[in-house]
């Protein structure tokens, strides 16, 4: 699980294990917060590198 966003999905996933161990709502509701937050990073990240794909595949194909 590599990438942007990664630690964020964990921390995430940590925190609602914990709050769910102790009984503890507002943990948890950070917990899935910070997953969101991580899966949101995770996508902009693709977005991006897609993005510089096919601007580098337009370069390209411009020079044939």
């Amino acid at each position: 699980m590599g990438g942007k966003g990664s630690m964020d999905k964990m921390k995430g996933k940590a925190k609602q294990k914990a709050g769910k161990a102790m009984g503890d709502e507002r943990l948890k509701g950070e917990g899935r917060a910070d997953e969101a937050k991580g899966r949101a990073k995770g996508a902009m990240g693709d977005a991006r590198e897609n993005l510089q794909g096919m601007k580098d595949s337009l370069k390209g194909k411009g020079r044939a």
